[in-house]
């Protein structure tokens, strides 16, 4: 049996009481997977800045550009998506599998409701293969060890390791830790795909945002450019390195097109030695 493939998706406690930065994350995209709480922490958001919900979908759309330019101009078909999020077409495995349908893909995440609706992360090309994993970042051991992901991924293979739009939500005091935990199991080739919030672009406007978070219950840290770039030590930064969201190999139809104090993220993607 393909793992993630035809398992059951336990039932599971929604906490629906209380905000979590994947469910305020897709209310800001417009989604519908989304409560009370989550409504009301993306709201106080909104009311301070209008443009907010534009910088949310900027900061999903550098995750389609990192997975494209991970698959055609890199040629990886192993990816590790920490940090999911709920799905929202296309999702990484869509995207990386218009690429190369053969490409496999594990996402990893610990928002029941994320859990809840795995179904719609496991809907691979013939070809490739999907996973999902009730899992955390903060607890790599239990992620390198999981079933789901040995029998999806070869870690004798590269990987690309994805952290997008999560480790702001981590002190520094445990992310790196983690991030070098995680980046150690992977083979050489293997890459580090991050996008890390930050206040250097527009700092009244990241500080409403990073407030009405906590103010919410959610933790969150703003980092700088120097800080994000530490995620990357001893790592082979791709051009153009450590850049604002919008400046990360921006496209033609990109939509929306937004200004540096229009977007709150450094995006990065760096090759393991």
């Amino acid at each position: 049996m393909r793992p993630g493939l035809r398992e059951p998706i336990p039932t599971v406690d929604l906490q629906t009481d209380r905000a979590h930065s994947a469910r305020v994350y897709d209310y800001m995209l417009g989604g519908k997977t989304n409560f009370a709480a989550d409504r009301e922490a993306g709201d106080r958001i909104v009311e301070e800045w209008p443009g907010s919900r534009a910088s949310a979908r900027a900061a999903r759309a550098v995750m389609h550009r990192l997975t494209r330019r991970l698959a055609t101009v890199h040629g990886v078909r192993q990816f590790l998506d920490i940090g999911t999020g709920i799905p929202t077409a296309p999702n990484l495995h869509e995207v990386a599998q218009d690429v190369e349908p053969a490409s496999r893909v594990v996402y990893v995440d610990n928002d029941p409701i994320v859990l809840a609706h795995a179904r719609a992360l496991l809907t691979s090309a013939p070809e490739g293969r999907t996973a999902y994993i009730d899992g955390d970042l903060r607890h790599p051991g239990k992620i390198l060890s999981d079933p789901a992901l040995r029998g999806t991924l070869d870690l004798t293979r590269p990987v690309a390791l994805t952290l997008i739009n999560l480790v702001h939500f981590l002190s520094d005091d445990a992310v790196h830790s983690l991030v070098e935990q995680l980046l150690d199991a992977l083979p050489s080739g293997s890459f580090l795909a991050l996008t890390a919030g930050t206040g250097d672009s527009a700092p009244e406007r990241a500080e409403v945002a990073s407030r009405r978070y906590r103010e919410a219950g959610i933790e969150n840290h703003l980092r700088t450019r120097a800080q994000v770039e530490r995620f990357f030590d001893g790592l082979e930064l791709d051009d153009p390195g450590v850049v604002l969201i919008n400046r990360w190999h921006p496209e033609l139809d990109d939509d929306p097109v937004l200004g540096d104090h229009e977007v709150m993220a450094y995006a990065g993607l760096a090759r393991k030695p």
